[in-house]
């Protein structure tokens, strides 16, 4: 008997030692196929089966990173995305979109409104849990390593996701914050069109450069007098000044 409390609560400790990731997916099979996996990998889970579900467990709970499908009943999966990026407490949390809408307008809107990854339906189980712990180590850095960095009057805060221009807060979606970030982390190196599509839309070639070519279009928009610190390098990329 003391052996099966000592196993006991070490299960207990080991669970509340675990990474929280919330599944939120109207299919009960699904869910319960990827809370399976998550478990196996170390990992502690919620579940969601609709959107105001989700995003009342996000906002108590506070998981690390949050499976999220589309098609849900109640809410659209872009809606309780915006709704998480909107909430301070709730904007930091890593979120993977996990759906059957797999065409390029599909995927950018998922980066528009504020997904860190983007996986279709069906999809390897392995391939998830890989992406998973990818965020994981995203956010740990952003936490724990350089949390703020600042070029020429450029801040970024990846703690608290905010941008700051020559003091002055400049609001950014999540998609040009990751741009933004990875052209600072550059140190002026180029970024290569085949770098970015690859660490920023998580995306091979086969996606459009032109979607680059806007975005840094809207980042420059927004970045004002510093507009002219991304510079474009034909042919090539972009880097920051």
């Amino acid at each position: 008997m003391a052996a099966s409390r000592g196993t006991g609560t070490a299960d207990a400790e080991k669970e509340a030692m675990a990474e929280l990731v919330l599944i939120v997916d109207d299919e009960r099979d699904l869910r319960d196929l990827v809370d399976f996996n998550l478990k196996k990998a170390g990992y502690a889970t919620l579940h969601a089966a609709t959107g105001l579900e989700a995003l009342q467990l996000a906002t108590t709970r506070l998981p690390r990173i949050i499976v999220l499908d589309l098609n849900l009943p109640d809410l659209p999966g872009t809606e309780v995305c915006r709704r998480l990026r909107a909430d301070d407490k709730t904007r930091g949390i890593a979120i993977l979109m996990l759906t059957a809408r797999g065409t390029e307008t599909d995927r950018i809107l998922g980066f528009e409104v504020g997904a860190d990854d983007y996986l279709t339906k069906p999809f390897s189980v392995r391939e998830l849990v890989l992406r998973i712990d990818a965020l994981k180590r995203r956010t740990i850095a952003g936490a724990d390593g350089d949390a703020i960095v600042e070029r020429n009057g450029v801040a970024l805060d990846r703690a608290n996701f905010t941008c700051r221009v020559d003091g002055e807060e400049v609001p950014l979606t999540t998609l040009e914050f990751r741009l933004l970030a990875y052209l600072l982390d550059a140190s002026g190196r180029v970024r290569t069109r085949e770098e970015l599509l690859a660490h920023v839309w998580n995306s091979s070639t086969e996606m459009e450069t032109r979607t680059i070519d806007t975005h840094i279009k809207r980042l420059r928009d927004k970045l004002g007098a510093h507009a002219d610190d991304i510079e474009t390098v034909r042919g090539v990329g972009y880097r920051l000044r």
